[in-house]
This record gives structure tokens, sequence and C-alpha cells, in this order.
């Protein structure tokens, strides 16, 4: 089990919003990874929440930043629409990179991707929103959560899958943002239809949140941002909550 901080960026500054929407700036991304990182935050996770906007991912200079003192894997997404995006990103420090609007534009970048850099690099993030009343399932969005595509997020995890992703990172847009838990149901109908690791994302508000995904969702990490922007919790404390259930992982750290 891996806990992940979840940092979406807008220019310079970490932002946090609900339902991907109403954005408010919270501080530097940089000194909440560093802080998350001291604390024993196993990964970090940073999204340009307007990359797809302009059509580039301006994370660069935030990530070279962060691997001069920060030194566990490090996720990036939003914006990448190519190999060379991939490419770019990867040699200024990334370790993975998370593909969503692009991958659903043209899945062959996921197989491209994966082929370049290998399957372990490339995350396909996929966000989703429960269907209306009367309509069962899940449907794709992208654009930061602003279109609909019509895709079953289920199906479409499978064939990410199939098409070389390394991990899925599953966003409740229902939840996102909201501090009332993850959308359990949804990661577990993910988690059930592939056969790579699954990041639950959207909705952490308490410490049975965290653990009620993992056990239930069937989810092998688990993506946090209000919970600890906001003080709500330390890892620390996340990580012996989830140890004192039985759910290992890697422990937190006590000199920080």
């Amino acid at each position: 089990m891996r806990l992940i901080a979840r940092l979406d960026v807008k220019g310079p500054n970490l932002i946090k919003g609900i339902h991907l929407e109403g954005l408010r700036v919270v501080g530097d991304p940089h000194e909440h990874a560093r802080r998350y990182y001291e604390q024993g935050i196993d990964e970090i996770l940073y999204i340009d929440s307007v990359a797809s906007l302009y059509g580039r991912n301006n994370l660069s200079d935030i990530v070279d930043r962060t691997t001069c003192d920060i030194f566990i894997p490090i996720t990036v997404g939003g914006g990448v629409r190519s190999v060379e995006d991939v490419r770019r990103l990867l040699r200024v420090g990334a370790d993975k990179i998370a593909v969503n609007t692009a991958a659903v534009a043209c899945p062959e970048l996921i197989t491209e991707a994966a082929e370049a850099f290998g399957s372990q690099c490339v995350v396909v993030s996929i966000a989703a929103k429960r269907r209306a009343r009367g309509s069962a399932g899940w449907e794709v969005l992208v654009e930061t959560g602003r279109e609909r595509t019509g895709l079953d997020a289920v199906e479409w995890a499978h064939r990410a899958a199939e098409l070389g992703a390394g991990e899925l990172l599953v966003t409740s847009v229902d939840r996102e943002g909201t501090r009332m838990g993850f959308d359990v149901e949804l990661t577990q109908a993910i988690a059930r239809a592939v056969d790579v690791p699954v990041i639950a994302s959207g909705g952490a508000g308490r410490l049975e949140d965290v653990a009620e995904v993992i056990e239930d969702g069937g989810a092998d990490a688990v993506a946090l941002a209000s919970i600890l922007h906001f003080g709500t919790a330390e890892i620390g404390t996340i990580k012996d909550f989830l140890a004192g259930r039985g759910i290992g992982g890697r422990p937190a750290r006590r000199d920080s």
C-alpha cells in the first residue's frame, strides 16, 4: 500500500477545488511536497490543472526544483499529449507520467509511451462521474472534468490497461474535494476489471475513508490532497492508523 500526496498546480501555486471546480490557492507546491516528504509520504503526484487549456504542461520548473531535495517517485500529469511531452518531463526528473485527455483522444499514445519508456512510467488518469439516476456506472470526463466523453469508466480502464498502462489513477469527480469519502464502488469496479495497480483519488476526509477504499475498494494506493493540505491529518498519523488495521506499507518517518 502506498500513500501519494496529490498536488494540483495552477501556475506557481498549489490549488484545491471541489468537483475539480472553484479552485482556491493553498500555497507553494514545493513547500508542501517537501513537508510531506519529510513526514514520510511514499510518492508525489503533480497535476497541472490548466494544462489542457493551453495544450502544454508547465510543471518542468517545479519538478526540477523538487528533485533537488525530494527523493521519492514523482508522477506528473496534465497536458501530456505526445511521446515527446513524456520524454521532456522524464528528463527533468519525473519518474512517471499521467495522461488523461490525450489518451482518450488518441489511445495509441498509451502504447507508444509504454513501448518507449516502459509501462511502469505510464499512469492513465481516469476522471469518472457517476451517471444520472436510472443509468448504471460512471462516465469518463476529460479536460479537467469539463467535457463528457460517453465512455464507460470501467470499460475504459480495462482497455487502458490492455494498451500498456502500468497504473490507473481513478478520481471520482463526485467526491473530489468534498472530504465525504471515496467512491468505493467505483474503485472496486475498476480494481476488479484490471490487473494493474489502482490509485484511488477524490474524497478523503477521515482516516477511516483511507482504510475503507483499500480494504473494500481494492485500491493499491491512495492519493491524498485536502486531508493533508488543510492539516486534518499528517502522514505518520495515517500510516499508524492503517497499520493498526493490518494494512501494510512503508513506515512513517520518526525524525520529522
